[in-house]
């Protein structure tokens, strides 16, 4: 069985569990429990304390973990564990902070008490910048340390800042660490099971990134409706600009093409909507102003329905008249031209 070890507690303990559920496997129920057995998935859970995950793994006793990076780091069990991916919660930096006002950058620290529960982390940063500053381990609620005057500032994991604020303190300095929780593993070693663990998290991050959208509408128009969506994603900004229309057209048109599966060449209403993208976006890519690009785009789209009359159609209805139709434009091709050069004076 994959031995996987979760944190018991903590800002991590409960999207740890999450995620692990939606990947399919059993969680624990009452909180008390610190080893739990899923013989269908053939996996062991064993909730620990997130500080002690890293090493428990590092030594080998388990066989992955999931932990946040900064306690990964500080733990400092490289080259016997190692980061496997990263899932996307929990959040954090590991930064410096003090007093507000009472340093502007790291340099000023040469000298100083810096008090921290990461001991680890902090030492190796020290180490790595140069700084010769005293580490002071704290526990815990190390924001009370400048006040008690055990220390002249602290290193601690930053998510929102509330609580620095509260006490009236800063931070200052580049961050240190970008910390969120991680899956972590033996170096070197691919356990069994590890790789079915693996394709169930990405599987559930992935899914985390769409949302199904269900159409009430007419089967014909649901081309049109995708391709609304897709392009509405380019218009995310407060106030898009003009490329970002752009992108948004394209981003539609090449929705058009794939649910209905035509190609420019097919006499569909595709032979008038790529070039007038393409014109359009070229046009304000080459630094013409946005409504001379749009003249541009409604010209390629008038061209385009009138290639049409010299193709044969593929498919649609029309593909039925065979040579029939040579000589007319594509109807749908026409109707682009027709609907895009009303707009012109809107563009600008």
């Amino acid at each position: 069985m994959l031995r996987i070890a979760v944190p018991n507690k903590g800002a991590l303990a409960e999207a740890a569990r999450e995620i692990l559920q939606e990947a399919g496997y059993r969680q624990r129920r009452d909180s008390r429990e610190l080893v739990l057995v899923d013989p269908e998935n053939h996996v062991e859970f064993f909730y620990l304390r997130p500080r002690d995950i890293a090493v428990y793994v590092g030594q080998g006793s388990l066989d992955v973990g999931l932990t946040g990076r900064d306690l990964f780091r500080d733990a400092q069990v490289d080259g016997c564990a190692e980061e496997i991916m990263a899932l996307g919660f929990g959040r954090s930096v590991f930064r410096l902070a003090a007093p507000v006002g009472a340093f502007s950058s790291e340099a000023e620290l040469s000298g100083k008490r810096i008090a921290t529960s990461y001991d680890g982390l902090l030492s190796a940063y020290l180490e790595r910048t140069g700084l010769d500053a005293e580490v002071v381990h704290l526990d815990g609620a190390v924001e009370s340390s400048v006040k008690l005057g055990v220390a002249d500032a602290i290193a601690d994991v930053v998510e929102t800042g509330s609580t620095l604020r509260a006490a009236g303190m800063e931070v200052f300095g580049e961050p240190i660490l970008d910390s969120e929780a991680v899956l972590i593993g033996r170096a070197g070693e691919r356990p069994e099971g590890l790789d079915v663990l693996l394709r169930r998290l990405t599987g559930v991050l992935v899914a985390r990134r769409w949302v199904m959208i269900d159409y009430d509408i007419r089967r014909d128009l649901l081309e049109a409706a995708t391709a609304l969506l897709r392009a509405a994603r380019h218009l995310a900004h407060e106030r898009p600009d003009a490329r970002a229309w752009a992108e948004a057209f394209r981003a539609g048109v090449e929705a058009v093409a794939e649910l209905g599966g035509a190609r420019p060449g097919d006499r569909t209403m595709l032979d008038a909507l790529h070039p007038a993208a393409d014109a359009f976006a070229r046009a304000l890519k080459n630094g013409q102003p946005p409504a001379q690009a749009w003249e541009a785009c409604v010209q390629a789209a008038e061209k385009g329905a009138e290639a049409t009359t010299r193709m044969k159609p593929r498919l649609g209805r029309a593909s039925y008249l065979g040579d029939r139709v040579l000589g007319v434009p594509d109807a749908g091709a026409a109707a682009v031209a027709v609907w895009l050069k009303p707009l012109s004076p809107y563009v600008r």
